[in-house]
């Protein structure tokens, strides 16, 4: 095996750029010609026997997977069978819960169905093209129209998207940390394998696809990778938490309601089946899922206006919990493009002379990263200049280089790259370097080496002879989204593997707070505590190879930090994927994007606010109504528990828990998860609903039992269950409707405008005798009515000032 950083040299008829066939030619040896491809008709041939690589990646579940999550759930059969069950046995208004179920779940399939749209709109225009050489000529193709023995070019920062053989290579470097775990680069030479899931850190080649479709040693890991998710969030592993306890508080509770009405109490039959499905139904919060996912895939329709594409829907959560953003300088920061501001000469060098150079390793470079091509904007190549080896950019080496035959009298090699790296301490162009880095101008140098390419360090004795002073473009927009995440508390780390000085200057033009506190990566101390800390004291740190940037992703997690990624460059992969949201922009590399959950397709950085903003109101407003629901949940199980235990009529029909619901849950519930919320998401999600929930339901229940209790012994006579019920509703209604002006908080004019049309439909219920007759409501009498209305009261009372206390003793 070849060490890192393997020079191929080639002989006198190599050409610039020339890709290397695995031998080490001498000056009589011709290079091998590169090969052609296979031609159409071999590609068709391909096709017909099925030999494609025709793996379905997709970007969301298809429509009947929606269909089959939203329909077939727990509760949707529990509440199936109840709604069947009363069909037969009762009116069609104790039926209305099965309607209003049926509606949320298609309601539910719809907007998801919309999101999947999005996604799959955005994951096209998203979707990588490899280079696939055919009938000798090299074009982009579909990954799904690659076939069997295509020829397939890569260079830095191309993801292998199907296994196969190396034919050509020019100092090819491959990762393979995403299926391996090993973080080194590997060499590759012809006649070696790669496989599907890897990418290209350095140089390039062409490989020769051997397995295609589901054959592919990582298809099935990148078909899963990519689509579209609802795992691994808080958010949903909270709810499927407390669906789970509410599961085990509902079957027994349910079972002595069952005994209760129809055994204990010698009731009409099918009047004690619809009070006991009256009781049942309330305890199931079947809309907190259905909602949750609404809120979820309206989401994604949203950013997607927005040209961003997320990949996993937890996503949209994750970024909202970041509380650090690390965020490399190019292409985030800055523009992906640069200019060549100056080339200054050292030791009496040539500046003619030097531009020479630098137009020749320009055009040895197939494929020149940002500062390259700058440099081959600015200097043309030379006539009579071949190139002899070359020695491909790495992002830990920190420089390129390449030997020339100098229009065939003189042979020299050159390297091109960090002059940190590429001088000894001390040295007086260094101070020089200095100066411009902190005028935020990036500088290269250029050095004559004595050693060859292969040499075990190529730059050791190197002679300086030029600077080369880029100036970077920053985004418009990069000041501005800095200035959010300050405001927002979210601390930003820029981690970059240029000169920290330079980084500095860089951040300090956009506002970044402690862009002063520049630290340079080389000094960083090994042991995961103490990097830790030094993370957290400083903001801006420079020469950062790509080992250390997961590294400080690790440790900035081990301080409880959640931590967000930003990146378009292949040195960006591997923190990428262990950050716990990775973003990349849609010009970076494929493999960037084959790993970020969110990528930027607009390349926008002022995207990001509107990514946090909208995790943000989807955890918010979940929290929020998923009280609500759970309060129903609580006080429908204790009002249970409290009717089988005085061995009385459950006080409900379907009927009327349905119109509560609606008026006090469902309607609001909708209106609020879909409202502008800004408050940072906060962690504990089970623990932050339930200790509301419990004490809300709690008091709701007692309320509504004391007026049920206290109307039996004020009204008599074989037909006053009907009072009885009314005056217990009318105290659910108002003490619920107060939990919802609470969670309503803080109040704006449609908050209270929704508070109100909740309340005044029910006034209205109350008012119409066709609707007092379809809702079975009708008070009786003043003193049963307005003792109801005193009790709720007193109920209200207690439960703003337990939650109050809950605020203030009872901290998450």
């Amino acid at each position: 095996m070849t060490q890192r950083g393997q020079v191929h040299t080639g002989g006198p008829d190599s050409g610039n750029g020339r890709i290397d066939t695995g031998t080490e030619p001498d000056a009589a040896t011709p290079a091998v010609p590169p090969e052609t491809g296979l031609s159409s008709a071999q590609v068709a041939e391909a096709v017909a026997r099925g030999e494609v690589n025709d793996v379905p990646v997709r970007s969301s579940r298809s429509l009947a997977e929606i269909a089959r999550a939203n329909v077939f759930t727990r509760f949707n059969a529990i509440i199936g069978v109840l709604w069947v069950i009363m069909l037969f046995v009762a009116p069609i208004q104790d039926s209305l819960f099965g309607f209003v179920i049926v509606a949320n779940t298609g309601i539910g399939i719809f907007q998801e169905w919309r999101a999947k749209r999005t996604l799959d709109g955005l994951a096209v225009i998203g979707e990588a093209k490899p280079t696939v050489r055919r009938d000798g000529r090299s074009g982009e193709v579909s990954t799904s129209e690659i076939v069997l023995g295509d020829l397939i070019e890569i260079g830095p920062g191309d993801k292998i998207v199907v296994d196969g053989e190396v034919r050509e290579a020019d100092g090819l470097e491959v990762d393979e940390s995403l299926l391996t775990g090993e973080a080194d680069p590997v060499v590759k030479r012809p006649g070696d394998e790669v496989m599907s899931g890897s990418f290209v850190t350095a140089g390039g080649g062409a490989f020769r696809a051997t397995k295609v479709g589901r054959e592919a040693y990582a298809a099935q890991l990148a078909e899963e990778a990519s689509r579209f998710t609802l795992v691994h969030s808080e958010l949903r592993s909270g709810i499927s938490t407390i669906l789970k306890y509410v599961t085990w508080m509902m079957v027994p509770t349910a079972v002595g309601l069952v005994i209760s009405q129809l055994v204990v109490r010698d009731n009409d039959f099918k009047n004690s089946v619809a009070r006991t499905v009256g009781g049942i139904v309330p305890m199931v919060p079947e809309g907190l899922v259905l909602l949750t996912s609404v809120a979820f895939a309206i989401g994604v329709i949203r950013l997607g206006r927005k040209q961003c594409l997320v990949q996993e829907l937890p996503a949209i959560e994750g970024l909202a919990r970041v509380d650090t953003v690390c965020l490399d300088k190019t292409g985030t920061l800055t523009e992906g493009g640069m200019d060549v501001q100056s080339i200054r000469p050292l030791g009496g060098a040539d500046e003619a002379y030097v531009r020479q150079v630098l137009g020749a390793l320009g055009a040895g470079d197939p494929r020149p990263n940002a500062s390259l091509q700058a440099v081959i904007d600015a200097c043309p190549a030379p006539d009579g200049w071949r190139t002899t080896g070359t020695l491909p950019f790495s992002s830990a080496r920190k420089y390129s280089g390449a030997s020339f035959d100098e229009g065939g009298t003189t042979a020299r090699t050159w390297l091109l790259g960090a002059p940190d790296v590429l001088l000894a301490p001390g040295a007086e162009a260094l101070a020089e370097t200095d100066a411009l880095n902190e005028r935020g101008l990036r500088v290269l140098l250029l050095s004559r080496a004595e050693a060859g390419l292969d040499a075990a360090d190529p730059g050791a004795g190197a002679t300086p002879t030029a600077l080369v002073v880029l100036e970077q473009r920053l985004r418009p927009d990069a000041a501005d989204t800095l200035r959010y995440f300050e405001e927002q508390h979210v601390a930003a780390k820029v981690i970059s593997g240029d000169n920290a000085v330079s980084v500095g200057a860089v951040a300090g033009k956009l506002g970044l707070p402690g862009a002063e506190r520049t630290y340079d990566a080389r000094k960083l101390p090994k042991e995961p505590a103490a990097l830790a800390d030094t993370l957290d004291e400083n903001t801006v740190f420079g020469r950062v190879t790509p080992q250390q940037k997961r590294d400080m992703v690790g440790a900035l997690q081990s301080h409880g930090h959640t931590v967000a990624m930003t990146g378009d460059g292949v040195n960006d992969v591997l923190a990428l994927k262990d950050a716990d949201i990775g973003v990349s922009m849609g010009s970076g590399s494929e493999a960037t994007r084959a790993v970020a959950q969110i990528v930027l397709l607009n390349n926008s950085f002022s995207t990001l606010p509107s990514v946090v903003a909208e995790g943000r109101r989807v955890i918010g407003n979940i929290t929020r109504v998923a009280t609500l629901f759970l309060v129903k949940t609580v006080y429908s199980v204790l009002l249970a528990v409290l009717v089988v235990l005085s061995q009385t009529e459950y006080p409900f029909l379907p009927r009327h828990l349905t119109l509560l619901s609606t008026l006090t849950i469902g309607v609001p519930a909708f209106f609020l998860a879909l409202a502008p919320n800004k408050e940072r998401a906060q962690p504990h999600f089970v623990k932050r609903v339930m200790r509301y929930a419990i004490p809300g339901g709690v008091i709701a229940a007692l309320a509504t039992f004391t007026t049920y209790m206290t109307a039996r012994a004020y009204y008599t006579g074989p037909d006053s269950l009907p009072a009885e019920t009314s005056a217990a509703t009318l105290t659910l209604f108002l003490v619920s409707v107060w939990v919802l002006a609470i969670i309503a908080r803080p109040y704006t004019w449609w908050r209270i405008g929704l508070v109100a049309t909740m309340a005044g439909a029910f006034v209205v219920v109350l008012l119409v005798p066709w609707l007092q007759d379809f809702f079975a409501l009708r008070l009786v009498g003043s003193v049963m009515p307005w003792a109801a209305v005193g009790i709720a009261v007193v109920a209200a009372g207690l439960v703003e000032v337990v939650w109050r206390i809950v605020d203030r003793r009872l901290p998450v």
